[in-house]
């Protein structure tokens, strides 16, 4: 699964991208994200407030709860601001 970061995430981060192999126990993009975590210090003080992180799994917008189980990609961004 390829993990895509945006905007302050990615500046965070120092990197747009994780190509990753997940494991059985990550289900939801909230899972994913708590994986993201335990396996990199930067990405859990990036995404401390999750509430911030928006997901698109397969550049469709889902809320966290969503299923990541098949996904070719996830993008993790801040809330989008129209104009």
């Amino acid at each position: 699964m390829k993990v895509l970061y945006f905007a302050w995430l990615r500046e965070r981060l120092d990197r747009d991208s994780d190509e990753i192999d997940i494991p059985a126990s990550v289900e939801t993009v909230a899972d994913l994200m708590d994986f993201l975590a335990a396996r990199d210090e930067g990405f859990a003080l990036a995404a401390e407030n999750r509430a911030l992180i928006r997901a698109a799994v397969d550049e469709e917008l889902v809320d966290h709860d969503a299923s990541v189980r098949g996904a070719r990609t996830v993008a993790l961004f801040p809330p989008m601001t129209g104009g």
